[in-house]
């Protein structure tokens, strides 16, 4: 069903391939390691290679989530991000991302809801100035269970104070979608990290865009190149 507007008072935001383009930087590092005889195309063979691996991954952490160990393992991802040098330098900020906030900062209450380490989504919103656009910050840790359990969509909304199914969650993976879903949200997929228009649909995304900087111009009413859904 179409996306509702009308009731649409906060909006949740995933970070990876959603606000950070980190994907990028992932297939910059397999493209490293693929010999150009065998791969003529090496940037089109690195980025199938980490699609491929990017879904396994997730299915990964919902197992931890449900063998009760995700805990330890965002552990380590947190213990390895504060030992390298100068890590805020590895994000890269989605094209267009800054004006979209600015543009729907004050209209509705905003909040990122992510799979990383605290300490990595703050480095993330530090480095490009952009926590003064979000109320709350919900992280791996937050809560019992990660995405793609309802529970980290539903502690923001409760930390904006806004119902459920005021809000809308956005992400560029059936993870974010199911996620939102589960906890009795809106949804909307993007297209521009790793997760592709058909599984996002199936998914039961409301709405669908070719990136996320055009999410003020669909809520808006304004032209965007989108794939809304019918």
């Amino acid at each position: 069903m179409p996306l509702d507007n009308a009731r649409i008072r906060a909006l949740l935001f995933d970070v990876d391939g959603t606000l950070s383009d980190t994907d990028d930087k992932y297939v910059e590092r397999v493209r490293r390691f693929l010999p150009s005889r065998l791969f003529p195309n090496r940037d089109r063979a690195a980025r199938r290679i980490v699609m491929g691996l990017e879904s396994p991954a997730n299915g990964l952490m919902s197992l931890a989530d449900r063998m009760g160990f995700d805990d330890h393992i965002i552990r380590v991802i947190d213990w390895l991000y504060r030992q390298r040098p100068n890590a805020g330098g590895l994000f890269l900020l989605v094209p267009g991302v800054d004006a979209m906030l600015a543009r729907l900062h004050g209209r509705y209450a905003m909040a990122v809801v992510s799979t990383r380490a605290e300490s990595s989504t703050i480095g993330f919103l530090e480095q490009f100035d952009l926590e003064r656009y979000f109320r709350a910050v919900v992280a791996g840790r937050s809560t019992p269970h990660t995405k793609p359990y309802p529970d980290p969509a539903l502690l923001a909304a409760q930390w904006l104070g806004v119902p459920p199914q005021s809000c809308v969650m956005i992400g560029d993976t059936t993870v974010d979608i199911r996620s939102g879903r589960a906890a009795g949200m809106q949804t909307v997929g993007v297209l521009c990290g790793f997760g592709e228009e058909a599984e996002l649909r199936r998914a039961g995304a409301d709405a669908i865009l070719g990136s996320t900087r055009e999410l003020a111009d669909l809520l808006f009413g304004t032209p965007a190149e989108s794939h809304a859904i019918k």
